[in-house]
């Protein structure tokens, strides 16, 4: 039987996420979004109530949740403000390579420790010459003894100012591309690391991104997770969650914007009747909705598949692409509803277009992730059961 209820449970945090959302998140969106305001008070608040960790166990500190119920929680926090919410859950990108190839050990020390704070981690893959292309990496990771010596830069590191733990990728010979990546946990009071840049954004600007310098870092055997090569497979398994992640980022975007346009359509009057009785508008809507609807469905699958841990790099490239997609026109469409109303610094729409911007480049622009769904689809037909 396919069910698509909720449990009593899953309803009680769907209404504590919405609940703080509400109250804590959405008051000071705009404001925060036009000062760039790192949200330090929510991220504290979201601490205490269990909303930070929502994707780690229990055993290291967070609330242990599935992978489908972080989802939902994770949508129901960004429909009030993605790069606030997004600062509320770097942890699931960041953390999942430790989650995913660290000992026991390890996974007790770096994520148990950090999980006592609300400043969280950050995932430090891409670099000035090595986006896409995470072969052309520049950051070294020489061996010395029995530890590594780390010197490079990264680049574009969301929570890269204030993490507590960062997850670094440092390649051991540039000349093994990809296999010859290596991944790193590495606590944020290890002397060499410097912050060079917080980068001014278009959208999400609550949202800290940064520029990192790493100069002689140096780490012992115990912060490399798994084996010497395996950083850059570690890299894309954290990418196939992160990008579902971001699917159900962009369904609260763009059920928002869909919210903020049916208001108006309802409420603004034209030529002697509200504007949403206008066929047009109709079709607008309409289209709308079907795109919030669809972008759902694929976030629950590929949560669903994690869940039941199942590989789901495909679906997860497809979920990723669909629905930033998605959420670009109805943000666009959104504002074209509101017309000039919608197109002024201090709507929500305006915002929220320039949010949804961001969802179609980070963690694999669109185009490397239809690459990676075509390649997928080659191998294997994308199927549900």
């Amino acid at each position: 039987m396919i069910d698509f209820s909720l449990s009593e449970e899953q309803k009680r945090l769907l209404e504590k996420a919405r609940k703080f959302a509400t109250e804590e998140i959405k008051p000071v969106a705009i404001e925060f979004d036009s000062e760039g305001t790192y949200p330090e008070e929510i991220l504290k608040k979201a601490h205490k109530l269990g909303l930070m960790y929502t994707n780690i166990p229990k055993e290291y500190g967070g609330s242990g949740f599935s992978y489908l119920e972080h989802y939902i929680i994770t949508e129901a926090l960004n429909y009030e403000c993605p790069s606030i919410a997004q600062m509320m859950g770097i942890s699931h990108l960041s953390m999942a390579p430790i989650q995913i190839g660290g000992s026991e050990e390890q996974k007790k020390k770096f994520i148990g420790t950090m999980t006592k704070s609300y400043r969280s981690g950050c995932f430090c893959l891409t670099e000035p010459e090595a986006g896409s292309d995470a072969a052309l990496m520049q950051t070294v990771a020489e061996k010395k003894g029995d530890g590594y010596v780390i010197n490079g830069t990264k680049r574009f590191i969301t929570n890269g100012k204030y993490a507590d733990l960062l997850c670094l990728f440092a390649t051991i010979d540039r000349s093994l591309g990809t296999k010859g990546i290596c991944c790193f946990a590495i606590p944020r009071s290890t002397p060499g690391i410097e912050v060079v840049k917080v980068e001014d954004k278009m959208g999400h600007r609550a949202l800290n991104v940064a520029e990192l310098k790493f100069t002689d870092v140096e780490l012992s055997a115990e912060n490399l997770i798994g084996e010497e090569g395996q950083g850059f497979k570690l890299a894309m398994m954290a990418l196939d969650r992160g990008r579902v992640n971001i699917a159900a980022v962009c369904t609260g975007i763009a059920q928002k914007a869909l919210d903020e346009a049916v208001e108006w359509a309802n409420t603004r009057v034209q030529f002697g009747q509200p504007i949403g009785q206008f066929q047009g508008v109709h079709f607008m809507l309409a289209d709308m909705n079907a795109l919030v609807v669809a972008s759902r469905a694929m976030y629950l699958q590929g949560g669903w598949m994690l869940d039941q841990d199942i590989r789901c790099s495909t679906e997860a490239a497809l979920a990723k692409c669909f629905a930033s997609d998605a959420a670009m026109k109805v943000t666009t469409d959104a504002v074209q509803i509101l017309a000039g109303s919608g197109y002024m610094k201090g709507a929500i729409v305006e915002k929220l277009m320039r949010d949804a911007k961001l969802t179609q480049i980070y963690e694999g622009t669109n185009q490397i992730n239809r690459l990676v769904a075509g390649r997928g689809i080659l191998r294997k037909p994308s199927v549900l059961f």
